[in-house]
């Protein structure tokens, strides 16, 4: 279908919705009543995260409570086949005009060149990233086979690996890579870009984000070591926090704040539990500025910095860079000081008032005190302030496997005044591809 007719189909789906809502008007109080559920499921979670005690209790039995109190006045009231309805036609034309609007973007892939053979490849690997991946995949096995020379982290004396790589350019390395998390990844790659040389990604780590949005096969690190033999190169930006160098993103407020806490690494869900009350309601948590190149944002509760924007900033979906050289940094600031506004982030999402997403190209982290708390791709670190966030355009050169599985494609957010316009705008849009053109 052109994007033309899934902006029209989507506006059908709309209406469809409006009439099964209208359908049941004869019980419109039971109706409102599911969104009043889901706003008290919201503001229930509230109360569990930013208080202890018997509220806590109260918010944890309200947020579980009040959807099952809606499920069960809907099937009682038999308005189920309504809601179900609703629901239905709802999604589909969500999922038509996230649809019709990618139909309108040009296919904009990174652009990868052929990659020129190594003569001398050191690859540096954390034995224990990824609950021992290097290990268990035969990672430096693989990786000599190949012709590379490994270097294992000895973790018990608190290496560095910047010295490390430095000292192999010295010795003659013309490649470097990194088999680890993306906090070993990004020190790495920073000597890779300071010398020019090319960089292999070996997904070794827990998360890996930064070898998802390269498209790499997280579940088979040892796949990544094709990059050596049939590769081709990418170039990428590279993010800086306070000089220091980061891939994936920076993040300032509550959860810096929680990651400092040594109890963090063992009791993640306990230590967040146990912060979250004073940090959340200001008690423990400097005020924070973030100022980007065209706004100011003030007080935010949390800032996520990342290298190139995230393609929705949901901060309950599932993120992804759909781009790792647009060179700008993506800017995702939150705001919820209370349950109502915990209320309208349950029914608005990344549309709720609480939540600020911007591009920038430089991001200027303030705090009254004199250091900032800071989780840097997952380490918790602590900076003078003011904190400076830029991006290094295309410094980075990525050597992948010229096969692998890409990266996931996250929908973006839903621009109805687009869609409209998308549907009833007679004249043709000159970015909607032609037919059979590559999606």
């Amino acid at each position: 279908m052109s994007a033309r007719a899934l902006a029209r189909f989507a506006l059908l789906c709309v209406a469809g919705a409006v009439a099964a809502v209208l359908a049941g008007a004869g019980q419109w109080l039971i109706l409102l009543l599911g969104l009043a559920g889901l706003a008290l499921a919201g503001a229930g979670l509230w109360w569990a995260l930013a208080h202890r005690g018997l509220a806590r209790l109260c918010g944890a039995l309200l947020a579980i409570g009040a959807p099952i109190g809606v499920l069960v006045l809907y099937a009682v009231s038999g308005l189920w086949v309504v809601a179900v309805a609703a629901v239905a036609a709802w999604t589909t034309a969500v999922a038509c005009a996230r649809s019709a609007l990618r139909r309108l973007r040009s296919p904009h892939g990174m652009r990868h060149r052929s990659a020129r053979p190594f003569r001398r490849a050191v690859l540096i690997m954390n034995p224990r990233s990824g609950g021992g991946k290097v290990g268990q995949f035969g990672l430096v096995e693989r990786a000599e086979a190949l012709g590379a020379r490994v270097i294992l982290l000895d973790l018990d004396a608190a290496p560095d690996p910047v010295a490390l790589a430095r000292q192999a350019v010295a010795e003659g390395a013309d490649l470097l890579g990194a088999a680890g998390g993306d906090g070993t990844q990004a020190l790495v790659a920073s000597v890779a870009a300071e010398h020019g040389l090319p960089f292999v990604v070996v997904a070794a780590g827990t998360r890996n984000h930064f070898a998802m949005d390269l498209g790499l096969d997280r579940d088979d690190p040892a796949k990544s070591l094709d990059a050596l033999t049939d590769g081709v190169e990418l170039r990428v930006d590279l993010g800086e926090v306070g000089g220091l160098p980061f891939v994936n993103t920076a993040s300032f407020g509550t959860y810096a704040q929680i990651v400092q806490s040594p109890e963090y690494r063992d009791a993640k869900a306990a230590t967040a539990l146990e912060q979250l009350p004073d940090l959340l309601t200001g008690d423990a948590a400097a005020a924070l500025t973030a100022r980007t190149d065209d706004e100011v944002v003030e007080a935010p509760q949390a800032v996520l910095v990342s290298n190139n924007p995230y393609a929705r900033a949901d901060p309950l979906g599932v993120g992804r860079r759909p781009r790792l050289d647009s060179g700008s940094l993506g800017v995702i600031a939150v705001r919820v000081e209370s349950a109502a506004r915990a209320a309208e982030l349950a029914l608005l999402g990344e549309r709720a008032s609480g939540i600020t997403s911007l591009t920038s190209r430089r991001v200027v982290i303030e705090s009254d005190d004199a250091l900032i708390p800071v989780a840097v791709d997952g380490e918790a670190l602590t900076l003078p302030s003011p904190v400076v966030c830029r991006v290094r355009p295309g410094v980075l050169r990525v050597r992948v496997p010229r096969h692998r599985p890409g990266a996931p494609y996250i929908a973006p957010s839903v621009d109805w005044r687009r869609v409209v316009r998308l549907a009833f705008d007679r004249t043709p849009d000159p970015r909607e591809k032609e037919p059979g053109a590559q999606r």
